[in-house]
């Protein structure tokens, strides 16, 4: 990586319309430039073929690498031709464009090793101010290892082992970008319009699930003041899944929520359910699951939980969606306190992968606590689309592990580098290090409920993937 590198003091061009930060990929004809750009874009924008050349002007994409966000150049292959000759003016379009790069990537080939005109780019990147990472594409394989070796003497810093046509050595893209993109990212509203951002205001998609005769279809009737679906002590009135657009009053605030209340059918133990027609409604309300935000599994305060609810609460953490659990018939039920103590015990230990799942009694009968229901299923929602700024996340992480260093099994140690969040709803995070083979459950665990505690993800299910750099010279 080139060091040392100062703000260019030079008049910057304005870039082309975007509030990301700009990395520009240089190299002669033929290194896997367009292939690497579109595997940061995650479509095939650029054409890609084994004839050189075929990239002549510049094409601009926005790329997001494990939740680091830049908007990527491609740019024709460097020639060393005169420059009124179509090359010529080719490279003139390249070298305009780093004059508004905040970072290069300068891509050889693993495979062919090192060319005079690599060279020749090298010695032009070098007198440039803008930040340089060096990528040896097509490292996979022992093909690769002499290719990466002699781009260590172009004199730009540590060489990142690449893949770009199979994905391979992205990881440690990510980590060699981060110091110089991280402070650039936009704030929040900052980015493109075109962007899908979490609103607040949007439509909550919320669907009640439970055992048969749980009092779902009750529920949404009292929510709506009507008795808009078919209610009976009869188990199995509902059978298939029932949306319906309703706006809930928030007496709080004053609020009006727009809610897209979803009616299940109920989920019987597998064994118990025989019938054609129960089994296609049971499958139906597992893929009503798959479309909500947030999903309430009702509780009968006269039976209480059962093995079946933590079945059913399991399958939607599985799926990633945000859980909460209501137990219904609250104004019925026997020694009440007892009761609810007796079932947050069970479901911490019933859903040790999730704990402090919300937990409320309400009635739908009476209407008790139903306002209250709503107004947490908006507040987990928000929770479970919470996106953590990589710096903020990276601030939390080195006090993680300052506080609790992870173990050396064995006398090995284990080394954690860095965090990021690649995804939301379910929010998901990636740990980087050498040796996450060996790292106990046990820590991992302690990671997640600290991003859960400290960062305000509260009880919503997290995905944490480990991801460790790829050795070149390893055998494959």
């Amino acid at each position: 990586m080139f060091a040392g590198c100062l703000p260019n003091p030079r008049k910057i061009p304005k870039r082309h319309i975007s509030m990301l930060p700009q990395v520009i990929i240089i190299g002669r004809p033929n290194v896997g430039k367009s292939t690497l750009f579109n595997r940061l874009v995650g479509k095939k924008l650029a054409l890609v073929d084994d004839q050189p050349g075929v990239t002549r002007d510049r094409r601009f994409g926005d790329a997001e690498l494990l939740g680091l966000k830049f908007q990527i150049v491609d740019t024709a292959g460097w020639e060393d031709d005169e420059a009124e000759t179509l090359p010529g003016r080719m490279r003139q379009q390249t070298e305009a464009s780093l004059e508004t790069a905040d970072v290069a990537l300068f891509v050889v080939d693993a495979r062919a090793g090192l060319t005079p005109l690599d060279e020749e780019i090298a010695q032009w990147l070098r007198a440039s101010p803008v930040p340089v990472i060096v990528l040896a594409n097509k490292a996979e394989g022992r093909a690769g290892e002499g290719g990466l070796l002699e781009a260590y003497s172009l004199g730009l810093g540590d060489p990142v082992a690449i893949s770009a046509e199979h994905g391979e050595g992205m990881g440690d893209l990510f980590e060699a970008l981060l110091p110089h993109l991280d402070p650039l990212q936009p704030e929040e509203g900052e980015e493109n319009e075109d962007e899908w951002e979490f609103d607040p205001q949007s439509v909550l998609k919320l669907a009640i699930v439970g055992r048969p005769n749980a009092g779902k279809s009750t529920l949404i009737n009292k929510l709506l003041r009507e008795d808009r679906l078919l209610t009976g002590p009869e188990a199995g009135i509902t059978r298939d899944s029932i949306a319906i657009d309703w706006t809930w009053h928030d007496p709080k605030s004053g609020e009006d929520r727009p809610v897209r209340l979803i009616d299940t059918a109920g989920m019987r133990k597998k064994a118990q359910v025989t019938e054609k027609l129960e089994r296609m409604a049971v499958a139906d309300a597992r893929h009503a699951i798959d479309f909500a935000e947030v999903v309430v599994l009702l509780l009968d305060a006269t039976r209480g939980l059962e093995h079946q609810d933590l079945k059913i609460a399991s399958m939607v953490l599985e799926e990633g969606r945000a859980l909460m659990i209501a137990i219904n018939k609250w104004d019925v039920a026997e020694d009440a306190s007892k009761l609810f103590n007796g079932i947050r015990a069970a479901l911490d230990d019933g859903l040790a992968q999730v704990r402090g799942v919300p937990l409320l009694a309400v009635s739908a009968r009476t209407g008790k606590g139903l306002d209250d229901m709503l107004a947490a299923a908006f507040s987990i929602r928000e929770a479970w689309s919470r996106r953590v700024p990589t710096s903020g996340l990276n601030r939390w992480f080195d006090d993680a592990l300052a506080a609790n260093p992870p173990p050396a099994p064995g006398g090995k140690r284990i080394k954690l580098r860095y965090i990021t969040q690649a995804k939301t709803r379910p929010p998901g995070f990636v740990l980087f290090g050498t040796r996450l083979d060996m790292l106990p459950e046990s820590y991992k665990r302690y990671l997640i409920n600290g991003i859960r505690r400290e960062l305000g993800f509260e009880a919503v299910p997290i995905r944490l993937t480990l991801r460790s750099p790829k050795n070149p010279f390893s055998k494959k």
